[in-house]
């Protein structure tokens, strides 16, 4: 085996030797290409080794496999090799519809890290907060577990029981959370409702397939209802497509406004701007955009490029930071297979890199872990009624939401000085 893998290795070299000769390429190229198969073939006497002498048997795919799944996670948390079942999870999160707790995570300081309860879930019924650490899954650590696996050990069927360790903000010791697994259907576009004074709200969720359309035909619908202003809450949306996150933009600007770049390695990867785009845009009406730690990915794409061309204020506290694109890549050898890789970072229109910075409101306005949780718990009940009992209304129906409060003050003052918005 190992002379094959020699002779293999000189066969790949040759053509490269022959160009240095030809070309006058430096050495240094050669050398990289020889230590590349060198390593190459570390790799497949380790694999050899495995297959003849660990205790117990396994295939070829299994390590191969197993071998991958570690190249890509040792990237960074987003990174990851993935077999047809989690490729199939990764479209259903996309189009909004899965089995689970109801919580997306990230990796923080590697510490496994709730960046956002989805609203009417488990997860957010249990009370989980983003920034909530989960050190363990149904009594087993987080410690070295890979995203992906984390992420796989919370999925599971409908009435199905998970305890999750919760480490919360100022506990001293981390909690066990009992939650019943549901199906999760999210809508994207909720509570679209006016406030006051020909202000409306409308709450992105996530930005999934139709999330775009949804808000275009909402924004659209209370425009002819004498709409003048609008409040976007962006907060606890975790993100989710690129694409989503340009089009959204784009009922805001002009067409041809930046709206973000993304850069690959070094100054020689790959540029690419995305741009607004579409005739159904209002690039005058007074807007404010809320924000929280729980703002994440394309809800910072949104939230920078509003924020960089004075579109808009953003009011509340800064967002998370997870500024970093994932390419999904199919295998061309084994089609129920692919990998998801980081290719590059966001940047804002006026060059600002989002991850692991975030975006940093206009206007700062805090909100406890407690006093947010109890917003929500209040708006979910505002929303649907039927959901809570009077005893769990009585818990938080004096609460206040300072930041959305604030947007409302700001956008009637810029109302007195035009009172007919953006009409």
């Amino acid at each position: 085996m190992k002379l094959r893998t020699i002779g293999l290795l000189f066969l790949f070299l040759t053509p490269v030797m022959a160009q240095v000769e030809g070309d006058g390429v430096s050495t240094s190229k050669v050398d990289a290409a020889a230590n590349a198969y060198q390593q190459m073939e570390l790799l497949t006497e380790v694999l050899f080794q495995i297959k003849e002498n660990y205790v117990e048997e396994r295939t070829y795919e299994e390590l191969i496999h197993g071998a991958l799944a570690g190249l890509l996670s040792s990237l960074d948390p987003h990174s990851s090799f993935m077999e047809a079942d989690e490729y199939e999870d990764l479209i259903d999160d996309t189009s909004g519809k899965y089995g689970g707790v109801g919580i997306h995570i990230g990796l923080r300081d590697g510490v496994l890290t709730v960046i956002a309860p989805i609203e009417d879930t488990p997860g957010f019924r249990a009370g989980l907060q983003s920034g909530d650490k989960i050190v363990a899954i149904d009594g087993e650590s987080t410690m070295s577990m890979s995203l992906r696996d984390a992420v796989n050990k919370m999925r599971g069927e409908k009435g199905a029981k998970i305890v999750l360790g919760i480490l919360g903000e100022g506990d001293a010791e981390p909690k066990p959370v009992e939650i019943i697994r549901d199906e999760i259907n999210v809508l994207s576009v909720k509570g679209v409702r006016f406030l006051q004074g020909g202000i409306g709200y409308i709450r992105l969720v996530q930005f999934s397939e139709p999330t775009a359309d949804m808000l275009a035909k909402e924004i659209a619908r209370l425009k002819g209802e004498g709409m003048k202003a609008l409040v976007l809450d962006l907060r606890g949306n975790p993100g989710g497509l690129l694409e989503q996150s340009v089009r959204v933009a784009s009922l805001f600007f002009e067409p041809g406004t930046l709206v973000v770049t993304t850069r690959g390695r070094g100054e020689a990867g790959k540029v690419v701007e995305y741009r607004a785009e579409g005739e159904a845009y209002d690039a005058r009406m007074p807007l404010v955009v809320l924000v929280n730690e729980g703002s994440a990915s394309a809800s910072e794409i949104v939230a920078g490029v509003i924020q960089d061309h004075r579109r808009g204020i953003l009011i509340g506290q800064t967002t998370f930071g997870k500024g970093s694109v994932q390419s999904v890549i199919g295998s061309r050898t084994d089609e129920a297979s692919a990998i998801r890789l980081t290719t590059a970072y966001y940047y804002t229109p006026a060059e600002r890199k989002i991850h692991q910075v975030g975006v940093k409101p206009d206007i700062v306005v805090e909100l406890s872990r407690d006093e947010w949780l109890h917003v929500q718990m209040k708006r979910a009940h505002q929303e649907v009624p039927d959901a809570f009992s009077a005893e769990e209304l009585a818990e938080f129906a004096d609460a206040v939401d300072h930041p959305l409060q604030r947007a409302v003050d700001l956008l009637q003052a810029l109302l007195i000085l035009d009172p007919q918005g953006s009409k």
